[in-house]
């Protein structure tokens, strides 16, 4: 079975713990609403990244919350490019699933649409 790629960001309002939770819960229950036959136990692992100024919570644990119990997480920290986008939350989910690379439908909300917005939601009709 081959193993996908699907990525998705959000922008949290604030860095507060419930902000950040808040955030990554909406985005993870976005991407598994966009691509239906997505399921934790499908998932090999999932990649976290948040930018410098979110420090007060582990986005991994909003997943930890959704049921994600199974699946290996780690959070990073996403390189401080000048003028990159402030609070963002991003994701890199490993799916097994025998979609082609093109059947999945990357998630990019709010603000963040604009770091991909030829792979987001609204221009997948999803």
């Amino acid at each position: 079975m081959p193993l996908r790629g699907v990525r998705g960001a959000i922008v949290a309002s604030q860095d507060t713990p419930e902000a950040v939770l808040s955030a990554t819960r909406e985005l993870l229950q976005a991407i598994q609403g966009s691509n239906p036959g997505l399921a934790p136990d499908d998932l090999a692992s999932a990649l976290f990244t948040v930018t410098p100024d979110l420090v007060s919570q582990y986005p991994a644990k909003a997943a930890r919350e959704l049921g994600w119990k199974e699946v290996p997480l780690i959070c990073a920290l996403e390189i401080p490019v000048p003028g990159g986008l402030a609070h963002c939350i991003r994701v890199l989910l490993h799916w097994n699933c025998d979609l082609p690379q093109s059947a999945i439908h990357h998630v990019y909300l709010g603000e963040a649409a604009r770091l991909r917005s030829d792979l987001s939601v609204s221009n997948q009709g999803g």
